[in-house]
């Protein structure tokens, strides 16, 4: 048996990256885990999917609905679903603040919503928000991405204090640069891809990019039923990005 034995975990985004690796993580340790993503056709046993779009809210009622009742409960929402944006306050417009925030910000706090009256019934409740470095560092052509993490940094400490008299912790993990699938494909298209992921490895101290295991075992440390006094925690997972400054 495992850690998360009998205990329901949703993970949003959970069909690719750093969510398919924490949904992986989590089921190997015993939790019956629930994938809500917009493309849930090819996950691996043990996962199963819930088709759900995190900016509509109909949707993300119906989804955490369907889980709750599949299951019988939900005891750990990680809200990892989220997308990039490069560009500064000049480059980006409207619309694309308006669907960066909505995905990365609002998307949190829908799911989350929806999945209160669930959390409550569970003695292991535990929210665990996928945040970035980017929220406590100034980082170029990253202004609209940068804005929305940090809104997930304030977010997770304000919903923490909200909640934590009714036993539901609330953490966030804060990744540095992570060598995902999606970042192999936006390498492509730089004239000079090979370059371009030097200079990612390099923005790390430890001299490379942040591993989708390293950040899932993150969220399974701080979702961890053992962790009841963990709340309102920002944990760096960033190679020493956000506190070293080495020598070159």
């Amino acid at each position: 048996m495992g850690d998360f034995e009998g205990l329901t975990a949703v993970v949003t985004g959970g069909a690719s990256g750093i969510g398919l690796t924490t949904a992986q993580l989590l089921a190997s340790q015993g939790a019956k885990v629930a994938v809500l993503d917009r493309n849930v056709d090819s996950l691996p046993a043990p996962l199963t999917g819930f088709k759900a779009d995190v900016t509509s809210t109909a949707s993300v009622r119906a989804a955490i609905h369907a889980i709750g009742t599949w299951s019988g409960g939900i005891d750990i929402v990680v809200n990892n679903a989220g997308v990039s944006a490069i560009g500064t306050v000049e480059e980006n417009d409207e619309d694309q603040w308006r669907k960066v925030l909505d995905v990365n910000l609002i998307g949190i706090a829908r799911v989350s919503a929806a999945a209160m009256p669930w959390l409550r019934k569970s003695h292991h409740a535990a929210i665990v928000n996928t945040g970035s470095v980017a929220a406590l560092n100034g980082l170029p052509n990253r202004a609209l991405y940068s804005a929305s993490k940090g809104g997930v940094l304030s977010l997770t400490y304000a919903m923490a204090a909200d909640v934590v008299r009714e036993g539901i912790r609330v953490n966030v993990v804060l990744p540095g640069t992570v060598d995902t699938p999606f970042v192999s494909n936006f390498l492509k298209s730089f004239d000079d891809p090979i370059a371009e992921r030097a200079a990612l490895d390099a923005r790390q101290p430890t001299g490379r990019m942040v591993s989708t295991d390293e950040v899932a075992h993150a969220i399974v440390h701080l979702a961890h039923p053992a962790a009841t006094s963990t709340t309102g925690t920002a944990l760096e997972v960033d190679g020493g990005m956000a506190n070293l400054r080495v020598r070159p």
